[in-house]
């Protein structure tokens, strides 16, 4: 029932023999749960601690300042406030708004070109927006974007070769991605919830994999087990939580799972120490990324069970499901 516990720095400064003994560790956790814990990947501590005090910052700004950012129906950038989703959507769950706000930003410094500007069926390259006042943020956010990215590459390479790919197999499905980054501001809880009201509502996340880093505050990250109990996750300093998204589940035949998750009210007696902010990088494969079962997924006794889709065409149903409650 343990969330598996994984050292990758073998991968990227060992040999052939303990970059497959990664390998095969997180092709057993992937197997089996879906969710990872991630040590070794080299992302600095203080550029952590800069991110959670800037986006700190920016949560604490008044709402009708935060507002000016509000994020666009036709985009996943920018500012939501309180209210305007509920993830459980997603999986036509219809409850109660999700006690969260959040900021988010895509891909940086991408090319302005006729590929880019066709990515449909969203502005999946769309402008990020920017706080004013606060040069720090773009900076940091763009670091961190940047280290998640090199993260991500880093562990679908580690993917490729669990699956018995060539390692490379990924690198041109990933090489113009349209990962999404987004900090998770959930507040102290004063009041009760609503009936059936969670932080963030049970869901299961859309893409390759997603890359978390929460803090140790009370009312966390659970999963649901393989015999329908919730485990808490737990917060390992230096490591971050990795998990499958429902694309790779397709891609993978459901060999790999994609796990039921969700973020727990803190109790009313935690008062502000149960404030949580968490990052998260959905990392996404290109827009135009055909996805269809991989070749050692499949086989006589085990067939194609979903469709091909495109990486764009997935995620956009998905978050367009979970934004339904703007306006339910």
């Amino acid at each position: 029932m343990a969330i598996p516990l994984i050292d990758i720095s073998p991968f990227i400064h060992g040999g052939q023999a303990e970059r497959l003994a990664v390998a095969r560790a997180v092709n057993a956790a992937c197997e089996d749960m879906g969710f990872l814990l991630v040590t070794g990947h080299g992302v600095p501590g203080s550029l952590v601690d800069r991110m959670r005090r800037v986006s700190s910052a920016f949560f604490e700004r008044p709402l009708e300042e935060k507002l000016r950012y509000r994020m666009p129906p036709d985009r996943y950038r920018g500012f939501i406030a309180f209210g305007n989703e509920a993830l459980a959507y997603s999986l036509d769950e219809e409850t109660p708004p999700d006690i969260k706000e959040s900021f988010s930003i895509g891909p940086v410094a991408t090319a302005d070109d006729a590929y880019h500007r066709a990515a449909t069926p969203a502005n999946f390259f769309a402008p990020n927006m920017w706080p004013d006042g606060m040069p720090e943020f773009r900076t940091t956010w763009t670091d961190y974007y940047r280290q998640m990215e090199q993260m991500a590459g880093t562990l679908m390479r580690i993917f490729a070769l669990g699956l018995g790919l060539d390692e490379n197999y990924f690198d041109d499905k990933i090489d113009h991605h349209i990962s999404n980054f987004s900090v998770l501001h959930y507040p102290p809880q004063h009041d009760a919830p609503l009936a059936g009201q969670l932080r963030a509502g049970a869901h299961s996340d859309y893409g390759s994999l997603t890359i978390v880093k929460p803090d140790g505050a009370e009312g966390g990250l659970q999963v649901l087990a393989k015999d329908g109990s919730w485990l808490d996750v737990p917060t390992v300093e230096g490591a971050f939580v990795v998990n499958l998204g429902d694309l790779m589940a397709e891609w993978t035949n459901d060999r790999w799972v994609s796990t039921l998750h969700r973020v727990v009210n803190p109790s009313r007696s935690a008062g502000e120490a149960a404030r949580r902010l968490s990052t998260a990088f959905f990392h996404q494969p290109n827009y135009d990324a055909v996805v269809q079962c991989l070749p050692t997924c499949v086989d006589v006794g085990r067939p194609p069970r979903y469709s091909t889709t495109t990486s764009g065409e997935h995620v956009w149903k998905k978050i367009t499901k979970h934004r339904q409650v703007e306006n339910a």
